[in-house]
């Protein structure tokens, strides 16, 4: 080259030292410019030649893409960095040759696209990186940008592939729901395995996500706000779908708390005489009967985890999207400093705080339900333990009859086998909201006994001391010598708790004249608690149920004389019969029957008030 060009004079091949060529001059850089331009027609013919005899057809344009690709980086690191000593333009010219060459070919291709084809998520990569590069050849000969837009008519693959883009995420949203709906359909819960025990339908629906959305990005296009949109909605719907089907797997824990027996005033049964018997009945329909068959304590301690991992999942899934997503900001950045230089290109398309507010209105709310989805769990997992698995040793058998011979011994292993499988099952980040959470069902259940025992429940003096210790062995149980739930944190979610039990220890005439005092608090539906409330606190009910169980005469007479309740003796305890049917009218026939003293109950509370206002106790 340098002696067809005279810029220097013939020496050994290994002697020669392109530092010491001469300035360009106008005949070399005629004369580089025409062999340089001999070797882009020779190797464009080449690589023609390759593909099917030299006629390009659509599905050729990929390998050709990629060849001339080739071709223009060994001429941006190999060749130019030479030849623009003589021809400054080299690669300018060369960068012009290549793209409007492949040009030819690929227009009539983008005419005639109407849908996503498999040829299109080919090409258009391909032609999109080819441009990329030969921008960057054409711009390491320039130090204005400006140049490269006048000569340059762009492929226009942006303007064609982002509604198709579009398209195809859009189609992608229904088979991503489709697939996750089969993968929970075939859900068992059972652990995955010893160390993973987690379901395996979440790592399948992650998988299936995590593979559409490296999908959205190998396509290596120019995308905007509303691609990226899309995308995010395919993952906050299907996520969405997820956790929604696995929270209607749950039964509404209210349906679980049995119906408050009725309020009676202590009296001794006598031998003879003839007592009811209450039914504490649960009507349970087919289905409701059958998921909570279903709702074992381990499979319980399956889905939390499962909520656990999806939210480790997402936020590594929210990485990984806001990498990949910046780096197609950087791109989109770089191209438009090349076409556009004189302009902004600060839109709205390519905004941070407009794709920070997607990522807070998809991801974010997930993380939400997710977080919400493992309290809700966590809260049913313990009325179910308390409410449904253990009614019969707890909240039938103790203090029935006789504090003495039902304490809580008698269930305590029950629950100590069900810490077990807890910490044995649920993931350590939760654990301790999961048992906190059983912890708040079991005294509630504690106080139910106490409060909403039913007849057959009555406390002495001598039995306050039982019952209080009974209730700080609940709380040791918990607190596990330290390897439970810190005992300040128990203490002090059962101040509330420990008053209403120093309640039970006042002197009658104390707590009579307290309940009259308190008397304005009592509305007209006092007459029990509803099957939707379980939490209890210090008002006119509470000392009025205090009252009901106290064994004493002079609670007994004020009960029987202002609040005409029945004796205690009338009744001779609480039978449990959960049944199952399936229809509503006899459901709701037998709800009437087992729930009919409450309404007369409650036609008796209506002048509660007045008599309560009028009554000096004496």
């Amino acid at each position: 080259m340098a002696l067809r060009t005279g810029t220097r004079v013939f020496v050994s091949p290994a002697d020669i030292q392109f530092s010491n060529l001469c300035l360009p001059n106008e005949i070399a850089s005629e004369k580089v410019r025409t062999y340089v331009g001999s070797s882009m027609g020779a190797a464009w013919k080449r690589v023609v030649g390759h593909l099917t005899n030299g006629h390009v057809r659509h599905r050729h344009l990929t390998d050709l893409a990629n060849n001339l690709q080739q071709i223009a980086e060994k001429e941006l690191y190999v060749f130019s960095p030479v030849l623009c000593c003589w021809y400054p333009e080299c690669a300018m010219f060369v960068a012009k040759i290549l793209h409007q060459c492949f040009g030819e070919r690929l227009i009539p291709f983008l005419k005639d696209l109407s849908c996503v084809t498999e040829d299109i998520t080919k090409v258009f990569p391909a032609a999109y990186s080819l441009e990329c590069c030969l921008m960057e050849l054409y711009s390491s000969s320039s130090q204005e940008k400006c140049h490269f837009a006048k000569h340059f008519n762009f492929y226009p693959i942006a303007e064609v592939s982002r509604p198709i883009i579009l398209d195809w995420v859009v189609g992608q949203h229904g088979r991503v729901l489709e697939w996750t709906c089969r993968t929970f359909d075939l859900e068992d819960w059972e652990p995955l395995s010893v160390q993973q025990k987690i379901a395996a339908s979440a790592v399948e629906v992650f998988r299936i996500i995590e593979e559409t959305v490296d999908q959205f990005f190998a396509w290596s296009l120019p995308m905007d706000v509303t691609h990226l949109q899309a995308l995010l909605s395919i993952v906050f719907h299907a996520l969405d779908n997820y956790l929604t089907k696995v929270d209607d797997r749950l039964v509404e824990k209210q349906s679980l708390y049995p119906s408050t027996p009725p309020l009676t005033h202590y009296k001794e049964a006598s031998f003879l005489a003839v007592n009811k018997v209450l039914a504490g009945n649960l009507i349970v329909d087919d289905a409701v009967y059958k998921k909570l068959e279903e709702l074992t304590i381990s499979k319980l301690c399956i889905r939390l985890n499962t909520y656990q991992y999806i939210k480790k999942q997402i936020d590594l899934l929210e990485d990984n999207i806001q990498k990949s997503w910046q780096s197609v900001i950087s791109k989109r950045k770089l191209r438009y400093s090349m076409e556009k230089p004189s302009e902004n290109s600060d839109s709205t398309d390519l905004n941070v705080e407009s794709v920070s507010e997607l990522f807070v209105a998809t991801l974010d709310c997930i993380k939400s339900s997710t977080a919400d989805a493992v309290q809700r769990t966590s809260e049913f997992l313990g009325t179910k333990l308390v409410f449904w698995d253990m009614r019969d040793p707890f909240l039938l058998k103790l203090y029935h009859v006789s504090v003495e011979r039902n304490r809580v011994e008698s269930f305590l292993p029950q629950v100590d086998s069900v810490h077990n499988v807890v910490c044995g099952f649920v993931d350590n980040a939760i654990r301790d909201l999961v048992v906190m959470s059983i912890w708040k069902v079991t005294k509630e259940g504690f106080m139910w006994v106490l409060l909403d025992g039913g007849p057959t429940r009555s406390f002495s003096d001598s039995d306050i001391p039982l019952i209080e210790e009974d209730f700080s062995m609940l709380m040791d149980l918990f607190v596990a010598d330290g390897q439970g739930i810190p005992r300040c944190v128990v203490e002090e979610d059962a101040k509330l708790y420990r008053e209403i039990l120093r309640l039970f220890s006042l002197q009658t005439e104390s707590l009579i004249q307290t309940l009259i005092d308190s008397s304005h608090h009592i509305s007209v539906n006092a007459a029990g608690r509803t099957k939707h409330a379980m939490h209890y606190v210090i008002d006119s009910h509470t000392l009025l149920r205090i009252l009901c169980h106290r064994k004493d005469k002079k609670a007994s007479k004020f009960l029987k004389t202002h609040y005409n309740l029945p004796p205690s003796s009338e009744y001779s305890g609480i039978t449990w019969e959960t049944s199952n049917f399936s229809s509503p009218v006899v459901a709701h026939m037998i709800r009437s029957a087992s729930l009919r003293w409450s309404e007369k109950g409650q036609s008796s509370f209506r002048s509660l008030k007045k008599k309560l206002q009028e009554t000096t106790w004496k």
